[in-house]
């Protein structure tokens, strides 16, 4: 895997606002800002540099107002570090290819792996599967 490694103003130069605070500053949107990805098969990528992380059979409704799925796409391109911010302690997950902060994973999710990726829907682009 190649990493993707840009400054602050190439990414800004790429990135929204909101995207760009998400990505690359470990912010958090607003719960239920992004309800309306598509229900169709196909694979979430990485808006930072297009690395596919999630799949869309994976994806279920958690009610907590982010995207959630049960387990990465591949283990490999989604990596984990401890986040202790806010007088929490959570477990961040983040692109392995650029770096760019997706969200946390919960130990609270269904089976098969009871796992809870919550993750920013600004940090994702979908892509439809190919017929």
């Amino acid at each position: 895997m190649d990493k993707v490694v840009k400054s602050d103003a190439e990414w800004r130069a790429q990135l929204d606002d909101l995207a760009f605070k998400v990505l690359r500053k470990h912010g958090t949107e607003r719960a239920g800002t992004h309800d309306d990805f598509p229900k169709e098969p196909g694979t979430y990528m990485c808006k930072g540099c297009g690395a596919p992380l999630f799949d869309q059979a994976h994806k279920f409704e958690s009610g907590t107002g982010w995207p959630s799925f049960y387990q990465p796409l591949d283990g490999e391109m989604v990596g984990e570090s401890q986040d202790n911010s806010f007088f929490m302690r959570r477990t961040e997950v983040h692109c392995n290819r650029c770096d760019g902060h997706l969200g946390h994973v919960f130990p609270d999710g269904p089976n098969p792996t009871g796992l809870r990726y919550c993750i920013n829907g600004v940090a994702l682009e979908f892509e439809p599967e190919d017929d």
